[in-house]
């Protein structure tokens, strides 16, 4: 008959492993701010900004068409999210530039503005990825001075 740890060897032996962040946390803190390039930054603002105005376009329209209370919700926000959203694309393609973004990482970018509130999580994964970090550099072609 083989013996089996007790309960007090086992939270020992959890307490002296350290544990692992929750997947929020890992998700959040991978990238430190200070690696993102400042064009990294105005997506993110950008993107966070589309989102807010996604849901309050969405409060808006429950206001106006389940409670039949008000539509100028509807009205700001909806000004508010058109603008956003195509600020948010043209960035998206602005960036696609900047950072050398793959081809399907450009159609994730633009397709994500269009479902409610994805443009967070996406922004997450690529600052994660370091998609929003500074582009490297290419290589300059060497100087020619002439003599």
């Amino acid at each position: 008959m083989t013996s089996t740890p007790s309960a007090a060897t086992d939270a020992s032996a959890r307490a002296s492993t350290p544990a692992s962040p929750g997947p929020l946390r890992r998700l959040v803190s991978a990238t430190p701010p200070s690696r993102v390039s400042p064009l990294g930054r105005v997506f993110i603002v950008v993107a966070t900004l589309e989102a807010v105005t996604w849901a309050g376009l969405l409060v808006g329209m429950f206001l106006k068409y389940v409670t039949e209370t008000t539509d100028h919700v509807v009205t700001v926000f909806g000004t508010a999210h058109g603008g956003a959203f195509l600020l948010y694309g043209a960035l998206a393609i602005v960036c696609a530039i900047a950072f050398r973004w793959r081809w399907w990482v450009i159609l994730l970018a633009l397709a994500a503005a269009v479902p409610p509130l994805v443009t967070v999580p996406l922004e997450l994964w690529m600052r994660r990825r370091g998609l929003l970090h500074r582009a490297t550099p290419t290589a300059a072609a060497p100087k020619t001075t002439a003599a």
